[in-house]
């Protein structure tokens, strides 16, 4: 399996926007902590790497949705990448545009769910007085869940999955996942 620096190094390689790296660095450290959530013994390294990695290929797919994760997983593949679950869960997050490998697992489904919710998660915090993630509550997220006009292109119906997919409540997803943020608060600039 690819070591968190391999996989740090092949996202700068392949990613310059600061911004879209801190948005992987987000979803890393919520894969982390659902994979200590599921007790997932000795998967959290794994499940990081998914995070870190599920949108290396971002800036060369992102006007072909329908190669997004494709490229990513090829690359791994030609750096002798063999664990399938990294490479299978990376291209499962992108199944609505490639028609391939929906969401089967916890592991999968944990990065389907999660993906989206970070950047709500940075939405509301961006629109905070003091624009900082400490300052963020589960409740002033809630608060913003229902008004469509907020982060309007956020599928938050990609992330209430969390109930029937993860059997995680709505709340607690979201506390899981602000908790995991706030603890990379400076890598995210937030």
């Amino acid at each position: 399996m690819i070591s968190r620096e391999q996989a740090l190094n092949f996202l700068h390689a392949h990613m310059e926007n600061r911004n879209l790296r801190r948005h992987c660095y987000a979803v890393e450290a919520v894969m982390r902590a659902l994979a200590r959530h599921f007790s997932a013994k000795g998967e959290e390294e794994k499940w990081g790497i998914v995070g870190l990695l599920h949108d290396a290929d971002y800036e060369m797919t992102k006007d072909k949705p329908e190669k997004h994760t494709l490229m990513t997983v090829a690359w791994l593949k030609e750096l002798g990448e063999t664990d399938e679950e990294i490479t299978r869960a990376i291209s499962s997050h992108n199944y609505s545009h490639t028609g391939k490998m929906p969401p089967k697992t916890k592991l999968e489904w944990s990065l389907y769910c999660c993906d989206e919710l970070t950047g709500f998660i940075v939405a509301v915090t961006l629109v905070h007085p003091d624009k900082r993630l400490a300052s963020i509550t589960v409740d002033s997220i809630l608060k913003k869940w229902d008004q469509k006009s907020f982060a309007s292109g956020v599928k938050r119906e990609q992330i209430e999955e969390c109930e029937p997919r993860l059997e995680i409540p709505l709340k607690e997803f979201i506390q899981i996942a602000l908790g995991a943020m706030q603890s990379i608060a400076e890598d995210l600039g937030l």
